[in-house]
């Protein structure tokens, strides 16, 4: 009878190991995916949701509408980001315009805004830029290797 356990093994042995190796390094770039993505991700879903956390959907409808919308496509940027960082990261500067556009949104899409929505567009925006700029960063440190 024939031995059908399936062992751990090392798989520094197979003949295709170094070859997965090199390619996980080119897609990757030396990067760490969560340290970059991750908080994008959570900026662009918090970006999305926060008129119903600060509770501003009946004073300015046309703004619920825009952070919805950008929020959802800064987080759709982040999973890009980690799914084909190879090709995504081109779009990092794209973040950065976006977070602007997310300060500069509260008086141009909003009517007569609150504090409370200027503070939180100014801070989700200021991340936003923020993290575009570490996502550009890696992008340029990733093309020069």
């Amino acid at each position: 009878m024939s031995n059908v356990s399936h062992a751990r093994s090392d798989l520094s042995g197979h003949p295709d190991a170094s070859e997965m190796r090199a390619r996980y390094d080119r897609v990757m770039g030396s990067r760490d995916v969560a340290l970059v993505d991750a908080p994008v991700f959570l900026v662009g879903l918090y970006c999305a949701v926060s008129p119903w956390v600060l509770h501003f959907t009946a004073s300015q409808p046309a703004l619920v509408t825009h952070n919805l919308v950008m929020g959802i496509a800064v987080a759709v940027l982040a999973l890009g980001f980690t799914v084909m960082p190879e090709r995504m990261y081109g779009l990092s500067w794209a973040i950065c315009a976006m977070g602007a556009w997310i300060i500069v949104s509260t008086w141009v899409v909003g009517s007569s805004p609150d504090t409370g929505v200027v503070i939180n567009n100014i801070i989700v925006g200021g991340l936003t830029v923020l993290l575009g700029m570490v996502c550009a960063g890696a992008a340029a440190r990733t093309r020069r290797t």
